[in-house]
C-alpha cells in the first residue's frame, strides 16, 4: 500500500508521534491491518477518517501504542527488584524517585507501589507513570482490572489492594494514591530528572536502533548517580558501557557516575 511516507508526516503533525522512530515494516503491517479492518482503500482515505472521526483516532493510538500489559510482567524480575535492586538504592537515602515510563494502562506502577509498601509505609511512596496514550492513562486512573491481567501478582498483595467487582478487580485507593499519571512522548518531551529508579519495559523494541540509542542517553541523563534503569526481557541492552551503563543483573543498569 502506496501513500506511508506522507502520511507519516500528517500524523506526527496532527497527534506528535514521529513513526519514523519506528521500525518500518513492523509499523506499516499494524497500520495496514487496522485500515483494512476498517475497510478504507488507501492510507489517504484513512487519514481524512482520522481528522474527522474521534472515536476513530482514539482507536488508531490505541493501537499503534501497543498497550498490552500485566502486574508483575516476568515475576522473576520482580523478584530481583526486590531482593538486590531496592535494598541497594534504600542504602544510601530514605527516599526515592521513580518513573515509571511508557506504563500503559497502570499495572507496572501499581506493581512497583505494592511492592515498595515492603520497604516504605504508603504516605512516602511516590512513583511519576507516564504514557502517550491518554486513553490507557484514563484506564489506569479508574484502576479496573481483569482476573488474567493479576494472574503474576503475589497472593498477599491481591488480599490487600484489591477488592472484587463483578468479575474484575479494583485497586484500592491507598495504592492508586501513591501514583501520579501524566501524558509523555518519550521521543519529544523533556524527560524527569534525579530518578532513582526509571522502568520502560517492553517498548524499546518497537523503535529503530537510532531510536533506542538517543533514548539510552536520555535515561543515562534522567539518572541520579548510581540510578538503576529496569528494562523488559527482550530488550537487554548491547555495549551498555556506550550510554555510560553499568549491568547490575540481566536487565537492571546503573549509571556509571
Amino acid at each position: 500500500m502506496e501513500g506511508y511516507n506522507i502520511f507519516k508526516e500528517k500524523i506526527y503533525k496532527k497527534v506528535g508521534i514521529n513513526l519514523s522512530c519506528y521500525k518500518e515494516r513492523q509499523m506499516k503491517r499494524r497500520i495496514e491491518s487496522l485500515i483494512n479492518r476498517n475497510n478504507f482503500t488507501s492510507y489517504d482515505k484513512y487519514f481524512e477518517a482520522l481528522n474527522t472521526n474521534t472515536k476513530l483516532l482514539e482507536e488508531f493510538i490505541n493501537y499503534l501504542t501497543i498497550n498490552v500489559s500485566e502486574f508483575y510482567r516476568n515475576p522473576q524480575q520482580w523478584e530481583t527488584l526486590e531482593k538486590e535492586i531496592l535494598p541497594n538504592l534504600f542504602k544510601t537515602k530514605n527516599k526515592l524517585k521513580m518513573w515509571s515510563a511508557a506504563c500503559s494502562t497502570g499495572e507496572e506502577p501499581y506493581s512497583l507501589a505494592m511492592l515498595l509498601t515492603k520497604f516504605l509505609p504508603l504516605k512516602d511512596i511516590r512513583i511519576i507513570a507516564t504514557d502517550i496514550d491518554e486513553g490507557a492513562l484514563s484506564k489506569a486512573n479508574i484502576g479496573i482490572y481483569s482476573k488474567k491481567s493479576l494472574e503474576n501478582l503475589p497472593k498477599e498483595f491481591i488480599d490487600k489492594y484489591f477488592d472484587k467487582v463483578a468479575e474484575s478487580y479494583k485497586i484500592s485507593e491507598n495504592i492508586k494514591n501513591t501514583v501520579t499519571f501524566n501524558k509523555h512522548n518519550l521521543l519529544e518531551s523533556p524527560y524527569p530528572d534525579n530518578c532513582d529508579l526509571i522502568i520502560c519495559r517492553n517498548v524499546m523494541i518497537y523503535f529503530t536502533e537510532e531510536t533506542k540509542n538517543e533514548m539510552y542517553h536520555k535515561f543515562y541523563d534522567s539518572l541520579n548517580n548510581n540510578g538503576v534503569l529496569f528494562v523488559g526481557s527482550t530488550e537487554q541492552i548491547i555495549l551498555p558501557h556506550r550510554y555510560k551503563l553499568t549491568p547490575l543483573r540481566t536487565f537492571f543498569y546503573s549509571k556509571t557516575p
